[in-house]
């Protein structure tokens, strides 16, 4: 279990950007990429706004008929692994063990839109109209299964469900199996293509999402006071983390180290979050704890900041309760302002966030804060990135069904 876990890829896809650098720019710089939904017609829908991925070209990554194969989420986690991967320098695993290499990208809720389709041919041409690919299409473990066939992985293979912090506890899970000495590599993340007319039915009967149709890009405001629900977008996050020794034998160019991660339970609603706080406030000194860190070693937090009325509150309250005085010193920021709300895809997202502020030493900023809250009242970086030189960056996801994840990222110190 001393066995140190670094991160030596990473790959993305998202609205603000289709590749790490794209992403960080669009992030840095408040480039917003919500807009009005095209894919599906909105005019029926309270929310008519989200985070596309446009101009997709699967064919770039695989021949299209084995792209018809997979779910858009698959799809988008081959892009977003792909781009991990050839950073790396694992496009092929040439030299590499590979049942020492593993794939845990997951997905909050899976092919929804193949879900979708496929329950209208049964509807309106009946069973026997069914595609047999319905199943494997569906199922939310497939974007690992087919990371896995891509590349001859043959180590530790699943998906977790854990909702919004499915991205973040599947990178958690992925740092314990090659602590617990399970995989020497992980190919970790979340992915997510929920923008479907179900995906977009089932959130607006919650009225979860944000209304301001007419300003879509000022409609996720992350602690703003005139918050009014998320802005949900689609895509995937995927990193390839590794352990240190091995990352060093084959000359690997280490970006920043995963020091530890919390996993908690609320105990308390389906929806909402704990009140208190108390149990994303645990997952956080779990993850400091692992990391042989203290509260006051934290520099940043990228915090789930959803731009819902409670979770904001609650989540603030969590970091009071996990870092004590030092909360109001560390610099935390939501980058859903920009991104808006990539759901299983969200922990990948923010992830790479947290290794580019190591790397980097940028804050990024908490976009659309206008009016103050008195109840989120930490420094959340408005608007504006702010240079600060950032050694230890927490990652805080938290998922319907009262799921707290937490991941300490560390600059890397051989």
């Amino acid at each position: 279990m001393n066995r140190r876990v670094v991160i030596t890829g990473t790959g993305i896809l998202s609205c603000v950007g289709h590749n790490v650098k794209d992403f960080w720019h669009s992030v840095v710089n408040g480039i917003c990429g919500l807009d009005r939904i095209t894919k599906i017609d909105v005019s029926a829908y309270r929310t008519q706004i989200g985070g596309e991925i446009l101009n997709f070209d699967i064919t770039k990554y695989m021949p299209a008929k084995e792209a018809k194969r997979l779910d858009p989420f698959c799809q988008f986690a081959v892009a977003a692994a792909d781009e991990a991967m050839k950073e790396a320098g694992l496009e092929n695993l040439d030299g590499i063990d590979r049942t020492k290499v593993g794939c845990l990208v997951s997905s909050g809720i899976g092919g929804l839109i193949t879900l979708f389709d496929q329950t209208k041919v049964v509807l309106e041409r009946g069973p026997g109209r069914t595609s047999p690919l319905l199943i494997p299409m569906m199922i939310g473990d497939m974007a690992s299964g087919a990371l896995s066939i891509r590349y001859g992985a043959t180590g530790p293979n699943m998906g977790i469900v854990t909702a919004c912090a499915t991205g973040s506890h599947s990178i958690g899970e992925a740092f314990w199996m090659i602590k617990r000495g399970d995989a020497n590599v992980m190919i970790a993340g979340g992915a997510e293509a929920a923008v479907t007319e179900l995906g977009f039915a089932g959130f607006c009967a919650m009225k979860a999402m944000s209304q301001r149709n007419d300003d879509p890009k000022s409609a996720s405001r992350p602690f703003d006071a005139n918050r009014d629900g998320f802005v949900m977008s689609e895509g995937a996050g995927v990193l390839v983390i590794e352990e240190l020794e091995h990352a060093k034998k084959r000359g690997a160019n280490i970006l920043a180290e995963i020091g530890g991660y919390g996993a908690t339970g609320d105990g308390f609603h389906i929806t909402s979050p704990d009140p208190n706080g108390a149990g994303a406030a645990r997952a956080i000194m779990v993850a400091l704890a692992h990391s042989g860190l203290n509260a006051t070693d934290v520099d940043y937090i990228n915090a789930h900041g959803t731009s819902t009325e409670l979770n904001d509150k609650y989540e603030t309250k969590a970091i009071k309760a996990a870092l004590g005085e030092h909360a109001y010193k560390v610099s935390v920021s939501s980058t859903k302002g920009t991104t808006g709300h990539g759901l299983g895809a969200a922990g990948g997202f923010e992830s790479i966030a947290c290794v580019k502020a190591i790397q980097d030493g940028i804050v990024p900023p908490t976009t659309n804060y206008e009016t103050p809250d008195p109840d989120c009242d930490l420094d959340i970086t408005p608007n504006t990135a702010k240079e600060k030189p950032i050694k230890v960056a927490v990652n805080t996801n938290l998922g319907f069904g009262g799921h707290n994840a937490a991941i300490v990222f560390k600059k890397f110190e051989d």
